[in-house]
């Protein structure tokens, strides 16, 4: 649902513009979305994950932000384990709820909410847990709770304000552990540059990489041209399919958590190239809510091809 700022009376004299992870007030008023669902969509479906950006202004204030973690927690992961991450559990720290959830937070002093267990020495390294008896190898879709948290991302990406930016922490792999060093197979060198991406819930089919183009003039800030992209070429069809099937349990897991009638996704795995946190596996998932209309006119079309 398209959020007017106005008529919501959201401007800066009514929203505080904080230090922390931003509210979705903040988000709304301070750093409005630079790209369209449709333009998102095509900068995944485009094979460089790199186009996907965050608000140039809110990446200074997460630069700061992340030094005072930093200084508190000793590093990123430090945090993510003592406080941020709660395996198995809903996310009720975010100050950007999901609708899906319907969760609503206290902020702290850190800019997120005050739910979650004091830890004695926020400093101390802690691993991940030891994993259960008969945990897969690898990311499942029906791998029980304990072994994954999704939890809001409190830095999304620049995305339209009807969109929610979603982080899947695993504590298993989402590739097998038997796939080939990038060296050693050109499908490992594949997944190893571009990384992995698929859709769900899809109102039409996605935007094809050839419309790129006109769709640049939104990522000029950046600086970002043709000749800058890190892409592999596409590959046969079987070739494709082999990369789709990679990803075919976080798809699946995706379609089971946000029910394809009221939801389109697009989920993505960066490559190692664009992972800000290389020790911890996650996944990224941009999930918007269809409107009444746009079901209705699904189950229309549904009706239609049954006939």
């Amino acid at each position: 649902m398209t959020v007017n700022v106005k008529s919501a009376g959201l401007s800066p004299e009514t929203v505080p513009l904080g230090n922390g992870p931003p509210t979705r007030e903040e988000m709304l008023v301070y750093y409005p979305a630079k790209f369209t669902w449709k333009q998102l969509k095509t900068f995944i479906n485009s094979g460089d994950l790199g186009l996907l950006k965050r608000d140039r202004t809110l990446q200074k204030r997460y630069d700061t932000w992340s030094q005072g973690i930093r200084g508190q927690y000793g590093n990123i992961v430090n945090y993510l384990l003592n406080y941020r991450i709660q395996w198995g559990q809903k996310d009720s720290i975010s100050l950007l709820r999901s609708s899906l959830d319907g969760i609503h937070c206290q902020a702290s002093a850190n800019g997120t909410a005050s739910t979650a267990a004091a830890v004695p020495d926020p400093k101390a390294s802690r691993k991940l847990p030891p994993l259960p008896p008969n945990t897969p190898t690898y990311f499942k879709a029906d791998m029980p709770a304990e072994l994954y948290s999704i939890i809001m991302n409190d830095w999304p990406y620049s995305v339209p304000a009807e969109v929610e930016h979603v982080l899947i922490w695993s504590r298993v792999p989402i590739l097998p552990p038997d796939i080939p060093p990038p060296t050693a197979s050109p499908l490992s060198a594949r997944l190893h540059q571009d990384g992995l991406w698929g859709y769900t819930g899809n109102i039409s089919p996605p935007p094809s990489p050839s419309t790129l183009p006109e769709c640049l003039p939104a990522l000029a800030e950046w600086g970002v041209t043709l000749d800058k992209l890190v892409r592999s070429p596409r590959g046969t069809p079987e070739e494709e399919c082999e990369v789709r099937a990679y990803g075919a349990e976080l798809d699946a897991f995706v379609r089971q958590r946000w029910n394809e009638r009221e939801w389109e996704t697009a989920w993505f795995v960066n490559p190692p190239r664009l992972q800000s946190v290389p020790e911890l596996t996650h996944a990224h998932v941009f999930a918007r809510r269809k409107t009444p209309e746009e079901i209705a006119r699904d189950e229309i079309n549904a009706a239609a091809s049954d006939v």
